[in-house]
């Protein structure tokens, strides 16, 4: 992480101090659980890059956790300075489990697996032990050389000194050459692993909606045109699949968070802004029925999702009647919610009779009798005033603009 050196009387303790230093601030703080493939995937190569360029220098990474990487300006960078100390001569790196634990176990499990297993990082949040994911991952990987040496054996050897004295037995030396040989392994290991994006619900759902052409561009200049009513620097993009509004709100100079339930969604999204540079739009992975929760010690060391929340402006598009069909939340729950993440709220109905809404209530009763825009609006209005509302062209779908009353 870039940094500026400061006046080193600004430590606790000056005397001691060898340099104080100012790190850039990081505009969002995400976790790896919310992360899709390609970014842990490329957190970890950044990790391996990162004690590679220590060891040059004479020192290693004590730490190896991935919640020492941060996405920032679209790419991950390295926030813990501190994690560096001086290596010593012959040491093995001390941060090995943890790099397999938090980076290497998940990706296997998401590459072997299923990509879902991503989320095991939220009850895991200290790293997925090693003889779990070899439990979980298929028979084969034992034939690859990485996944071998590095998890499966890895856990085995953990299972065979689980309960022996520390003391029994003798120290591990590693040369120079040695270290920069697991390294290399590890480094080859993570770019075999692989994910493709398809086959998920939401995968290609730009390409499938119900609208078309004119109602499309007509969506994209409703979505503007709030946009630059509502103004502000920050927006959050619930519901983003891959980000043809996000895109919108970064080309307006908006910092992007865009969120998404599906992890193909996600990664395509990923895979675009990495591609074209763009370095305003943090493609995120949320379940809004089950958002991010406080974790930790007290709660408190990982920070919920509300607890993180920053948006001038949330969009909130083809989203709301997923939440109350699908997830059966209420509109005053859903507004109470929407109101806690930013105070300018641009939304969507989608009523009755739509493609999607007929889609997701083929499967179920429909009990949903309040499910009107009518009940929709005066919901709202006892948390935020609605300042603009426009049918999408050749829809009947309602964008609406509205501000929190705080």
């Amino acid at each position: 992480m870039s940094h500026d050196v400061v006046d080193a009387a600004q430590a606790f303790d000056p005397a001691t101090a060898h340099a104080v230093i100012r790190p850039e601030a990081v505009r969002f703080v995400s976790y790896p659980y919310e992360w899709s493939f390609g970014q842990l995937r490329d957190a970890a190569l950044l990790t391996l890059a990162a004690q590679e360029s220590a060891a040059a220098a004479g020192f290693a990474l004590r730490d190896a956790t991935a919640y020492n990487v941060q996405f920032h300006q679209g790419r991950p960078v390295l926030i813990d300075t501190l994690s560096f100390e001086r290596a010593v001569p012959g040491a093995p790196w001390v941060a090995y489990r943890q790099f397999c634990e938090h980076f290497l176990a998940p990706l296997a499990l998401m590459a072997h697996r299923d990509v879902r297993l991503g989320l095991l990082l939220r009850d895991f949040i200290d790293g997925i032990p090693l003889d779990l994911a070899a439990r979980l991952l298929p028979r084969r990987t034992l034939l690859d050389l990485g996944l071998a040496s590095h998890l499966h054996a890895h856990a085995r050897a953990q299972r065979r000194y689980a309960d022996g004295a520390p003391g029994g037995r003798r120290p591990r030396t590693m040369t120079a050459l040695q270290q920069a040989a697991l390294l290399d392994s590890l480094r080859r290991t993570i770019l075999k692993l692989s994910w493709q994006p398809a086959g998920t619900e939401w995968a290609d759902y730009a390409e499938h909606t119900s609208y078309g052409e004119s109602a499309a561009r007509s969506k994209d200049e409703l979505v503007e045109r709030f946009l630059v009513a509502a103004g502000g620097r920050v927006a959050w993009d619930l519901g983003a699949n891959t980000g043809r509004f996000s895109a919108i709100a970064a080309r307006l100079g908006r910092d992007v968070v865009a969120w998404d339930l599906d992890p193909a969604a996600t990664e395509r999204h990923y895979r675009a802004v990495k591609r074209d540079g763009v370095t305003t739009v943090l493609p995120l992975l949320l379940d809004l029925g089950n958002p991010s929760p406080g974790l930790g010690w007290a709660h408190a060391e990982r920070r919920s999702l509300v607890d993180r929340a920053d948006a001038d402006t949330v969009l909130a598009l083809a989203l709301v009647h997923h939440l109350a069909i699908s997830r059966n939340v209420p509109f005053p729950l859903l507004r109470d919610f929407l109101a806690r993440l930013g105070p300018n709220l641009i939304t969507e109905f989608v009523p009755r009779g739509d493609p999607m809404v007929e889609r997701l209530l083929a499967t179920r009763e429909d009990v949903f009798r309040d499910y009107t825009l009518e009940a929709f609006r005066a919901a709202f209005a006892e948390r935020f005033a609605i300042m603009d509302e426009a049918v999408v062209e050749g829809s009947r779908r309602t964008l609406l603009r509205m501000r929190r009353r705080d």
